[in-house]
């Protein structure tokens, strides 16, 4: 196995970089903290404020359409949401509470080929600005995974899908997207940090789930892509213990394939990208942005991807 060389992109900027999107052409990723989406251009190997004012984005994606996607957790108590960016700078929501209730930190999103929008919404402390330290802002008594269904009026229908689930972050579809991917990533030591594999029924319910693999008491994923060969690509492990923050390769059972070493204390997601999408840009808690040459090849979120 050969191992992956990490290139910096972006030096840390003291809090977390996230959710990178591959555009086309350029790598979109957000910092959290500053509630801004960047862009990395490749051709000039500069990084630019995309947008501004995005309340604290997290996970980003793209559909079909090659529309952008991203989960809030907020600058306050009041803006726990799921978005859609427009093209002329607009925001477009799609949803901010369950049963009334108001989300608690929308983490990481995909969308499927019909339009489906699936979050997962989890409670980490301190994870969206002062508010968040404090959780009697937790409105929910449960941390879920959720789906959207496009209406005919073009809202959402919001729908719970996971009942198990107490910290669910990255998640991510198979091939087929029969099967749903979501890391259960708990801070607590009584908590679970998994990576279970759900059956997608026809009517979008899912099944049982599967344990694809444990990682004990050391952190779990928090960020996943898949390849072409269906294999996921994940950040997890952390600096405190264990084999240290790797990026893992995961056969669609659960079987490590490879692992490979980030210069970082925890790597929190990545994605595909360059003009065969087999460069995998990697973000970190520190808020560095890497990139790093690979022999896989990543599936792409949209046709445009591709370019």
């Amino acid at each position: 196995m050969k191992q992956w060389t990490f290139e910096l992109l972006d030096p840390a900027y003291g809090k977390v970089a996230e959710g990178p999107a591959w555009d086309g052409s350029g790598l979109l990723f957000t910092r959290i903290q500053q509630s801004r989406i960047m862009r990395f251009d490749p051709e000039t190997n500069a990084v630019s404020v995309w947008r501004e004012g995005t309340n604290h984005s997290n996970g980003m994606t793209f559909d079909a359409q090659g529309r952008l996607y991203a989960c809030q957790g907020g600058d306050d108590e009041n803006s726990r949401r799921v978005v859609r960016f427009e093209a002329d700078g607009s925001e477009t929501l799609l949803a901010d509470n369950f049963e009334g209730k108001r989300l608690n930190i929308p983490n990481d999103i995909v969308v499927d080929p019909q339009g489906s929008v699936w979050f997962t919404d989890p409670f980490y402390e301190n994870s969206a600005g002062p508010w968040s330290a404090d959780r009697t802002h937790k409105d929910l008594s449960h941390d879920s995974v959720y789906r959207l269904d496009p209406q005919a009026d073009g809202s959402y229908s919001i729908t719970r899908v996971t009942f198990e689930t107490t910290r669910p972050n990255g998640l991510l579809f198979s091939l087929d997207y029969k099967t749903l991917y979501v890391a259960q990533s708990g801070r607590e030591k009584d908590e679970l940090r998994q990576l279970w594999a759900y059956p997608v029924n026809p009517d979008k319910s899912l099944g049982p789930k599967t344990l694809l693999h444990d990682f004990g008491a050391n952190r779990g994923i928090d960020g996943m892509r898949l390849d072409t060969g269906g294999n996921i690509i994940a950040t997890a492990g952390w600096e405190l213990g264990g084999p240290g923050p790797l990026i893992y390769v995961f056969s669609p059972t659960g079987e490590v394939l490879e692992t490979h070493p980030v210069p970082c204390t925890r790597p929190t997601n990545c994605a595909f990208g360059g003009p065969n999408l087999s460069i995998l840009y990697v973000t970190t808690i520190e808020g560095f942005l890497f990139r790093a040459e690979t022999e896989r090849v990543g599936r792409p979120l949209w046709a445009g991807n591709r370019r």
